[in-house]
């Protein structure tokens, strides 16, 4: 049974093999993405609408780049000036949407659910680019293709996720793809950014950056999300990159081969030692960003499949 999803909302709903799938074909798109001629006709003729409702840089251009080069119309909704501004609901902005017959729909949202709520209006697939402290599910699945290029497997790795836990989707969707594919994971970070429901995740947490990197595989920094913040979470950034961000002396405690991630936008000097950042031999940042445009190129090119099957099948059917 292969890739049987007509939606990606998030990494809860896919099995391992499904994981494994997608990454799979998205190993082919790097490929693609590599050479002179990077465009391929097999979104050709379906159309593909990107709707931010947060601002979002690399997510954007990432789904638009990837839609294409796979030959999809690729449109970008302004949601900041559209007509959800002037009271429009969701509800019929997604009818409006369905009216203009779009294959494929990409959302941002800043409240969690709204993008499965959207799913359920609409007759195309939808893809999760972010809903609130939710999941972002592209965001897990290019880290985990960007860890298995690195380290040439997905499973059995120590791999240690730190920083602003509480207000991360990343980290979530990241903790449950983990999980699914047999990685002992560990949480590091002060206790005034971890998730009240931590215990519910099955993982190790740690206040102590040394012991909470101590020959670990994979270090991922997660950004300070200062605007999901609304109290004193951290006494000041100074004191947060002394105790928290990631420099020379806490990724020594780290294996020596260790690999180090971050989502992006960085804050060097908050979450992050700029050196550290830019060191080839350790960091892959700039692979995560590179390994976000093939596996997006994957899991429109796997949802597409599906949806054509759907409509064969309802027409069939007729």
């Amino acid at each position: 049974m292969g890739f049987a999803q007509r939606h990606l909302l998030g990494i809860e709903h896919l099995r391992p093999e499904e994981i494994t799938e997608i990454l799979d074909l998205a190993d082919q798109y790097v490929e693609l993405n590599r050479r002179d001629v990077k465009h391929s006709d097999t979104l050709a003729g379906l159309t593909q609408i990107n709707m931010f409702f947060e601002n979002s840089t690399r997510t954007q251009a990432s789904f638009e780049l990837a839609g294409k080069r796979l030959g999809a119309d690729v449109m970008n909704m302004a949601m900041q000036a559209s007509s959800i501004k002037k009271g429009e609901t969701l509800i019929d902005t997604a009818l409006t949407l369905n009216a203009m017959h779009p294959d494929l729909l990409v959302v941002r949202h800043p409240h969690s659910g709204a993008v499965d709520l959207l799913a359920q209006k609409v007759n195309c697939a939808v893809l999760n680019a972010g809903d609130g402290r939710h999941e972002h599910p592209t965001q897990a699945l290019l880290d985990a293709l960007t860890i298995r290029r690195a380290k040439g497997r997905l499973h059995r790795l120590n791999i240690a996720i730190c920083g602003d836990i509480a207000h991360s989707r990343v980290a979530r969707s990241n903790l449950i793809l983990l999980g699914k594919m047999e990685n002992r994971v560990r949480l590091v970070g002060p206790p005034t950014l971890m998730p009240s429901q931590i215990s519910e995740f099955g993982v190790e947490v740690y206040e102590d950056m040394a012991e909470g990197l101590q020959d670990v595989d994979v270090v991922m920094m997660l950004r300070l999300q200062r605007e999901r913040m609304d109290g004193g979470f951290i006494p000041s950034e100074r004191e947060y990159y002394h105790r928290y961000g990631l420099d020379a002396d806490k990724l020594s405690n780290a294996k020596d081969d260790a690999i180090v991630m971050h989502p992006g936008p960085m804050n060097r000097g908050v979450e992050i030692d700029g050196t550290i950042a830019d060191d080839i031999n350790r960091s892959v940042i700039q692979e995560q960003v590179e390994m976000g445009v093939a596996v997006r190129m994957a899991a429109m090119d796997l949802l597409a499949r599906n949806q054509r099957a759907h409509r064969a099948t309802q027409t069939a059917e007729i």
